[in-house]
């Protein structure tokens, strides 16, 4: 257990001990929510994670920001089914 002071907006520093231990890394989101009156913070898993490995890449568009600008293009043209 360690204790930490929360600050004028809210803000909370989890100590590095329990960040290691948790797994939690600078940019990492967590999941807070309350149960009475204790407040729970949960690290969540990044979701590249979950489908790393699920689909073979033949070959990477050479502009990885003008293929998602492309996809997104199309997508968002569709008419809904």
């Amino acid at each position: 257990m360690e204790i930490a002071k929360v600050d004028e907006k809210g803000r909370v520093v989890i100590p590095k001990r329990l960040r290691d231990k948790a797994e939690v890394k600078e940019g990492s989101y967590v999941k807070v929510k309350a149960n009475g009156k204790n407040i729970i913070i949960e690290p969540l898993e990044p979701i590249a994670n979950k489908y790393f490995g699920a689909f073979k890449i033949v070959k990477w568009p050479e502009d990885l920001d003008e293929f998602a600008v492309k996809v997104m293009r199309k997508w968002w043209t569709q008419k809904p089914t």
